[in-house]
């Protein structure tokens, strides 16, 4: 602040108008980072999205499996005993 008399108004409004920009740049700061992690949060969203449809895609493509191994294993019994029964 100026040497001189505090309660002059030309140095108080000098004053104000430095604390207006300084508090102007704060927010400008605070409201990069703020678009910044919410541009983040937008990508892990579409990540996390992406990620639960390709879990889902493999889930659906895995059942069969158990299914042709359980009609494999049935099947292997039923030619063992097959195989018995002709002895």
């Amino acid at each position: 602040m100026a040497e001189g008399d505090p309660n002059d108004p030309v140095a108080v409004a000098l004053e104000l108008e430095r604390l207006r920009g300084t508090l102007e740049a704060g927010f400008a700061r605070v409201d990069g980072s703020l678009a910044l992690l919410v541009q983040r949060s937008d990508q892990t969203d579409r990540q996390l999205a992406d990620h639960e449809a390709r879990l889902d895609a493999l889930e659906r493509a895995r059942w069969p499996l158990a299914s042709v191994a359980a009609l494999t294993a049935t099947a292997g019994v039923g030619l063992a005993l097959w195989e018995l029964a002709g002895r």
